[in-house]
């Protein structure tokens, strides 16, 4: 009772900032206007949840869902969507993706796992507009470049696009703190010569992306690696 009472009044708080007597700087935000600040607040969250700091936690937490919270009460104004179809979507989307769960299918590691929720998000979205017919479908375009750049290649070898590089291929194998040294010099470097980093590899996944589209309806994959 004291969760449901505590969600209550936020979403009560919400409503009364951006009733018309609320706040002026509420009241002007719109769906668009706020998009930035959810990505800062989940950045604000993760340097807590490294530094290890519980309160700094509780904080960016509710820092974040209010994002959520402010988005909702935008979408029930225009009829759109509330906060209850939210929760009462994500709920239902666990269930259905998680039959290992709430099901009798049973699954052998987290490799199959992985396996079978994209196998039920294809099937979810076929047939409608989000549908999504590559494999490499799904990877958020304003992600940073790395990060992208992770998930462009995670989806790749997981579809069997690409294989793991052969370390042998290009000298030594490298360990967790070479490659750590290596991405900082590479950086260093742009930097020198009046380039952004970030902007260049952007530009090489776009290249890379591209290459694993057409080959990914030109030719049969090669074998799934986890």
């Amino acid at each position: 009772m004291k969760q449901k009472s505590a969600i209550k009044t936020l979403l009560q708080t919400m409503a009364r900032l951006r009733a018309p007597d609320g706040c002026p700087w509420d009241r002007e935000q719109d769906h668009s206007s706020l998009r930035f600040h959810a990505v800062e607040e989940v950045y604000e969250l993760m340097d807590a949840i490294e530094a290890g700091d519980d309160v700094e936690m509780i904080e960016e937490l509710g820092d974040v869902l209010l994002q959520v919270v402010f988005h909702c009460q935008l979408g029930s104004e225009r009829g759109a969507f509330d906060f209850d179809s939210v929760c009462e979507r994500i709920s239902q989307k666990l269930v259905h993706r998680h039959p290992h769960v709430f099901g009798k299918t049973r699954v052998k590691d987290v490799a199959a796992v992985w396996a079978q929720w994209e196998k039920i998000k294809r099937a979810e979205k076929l047939g409608t507009r989000h549908e999504r017919p590559s494999a490499l479908d799904g990877i958020p375009k304003h992600l940073p470049s790395l990060l992208r750049a992770e998930k462009l290649v995670k989806k790749a070898r997981r579809s069997g696009l690409s294989d793991a590089p052969d370390p042998g291929k290009k000298g030594k194998a490298r360990s967790k703190a070479d490659v750590a040294r290596e991405l900082f010099e590479l950086t260093e470097y742009a930097q020198s010569r009046g380039w952004s980093a970030e902007a260049l590899l952007r530009s090489q996944i776009q290249k890379t992306e591209r290459v694993l589209r057409r080959r990914e309806k030109t030719a049969a994959p090669r074998s799934t690696r986890s």
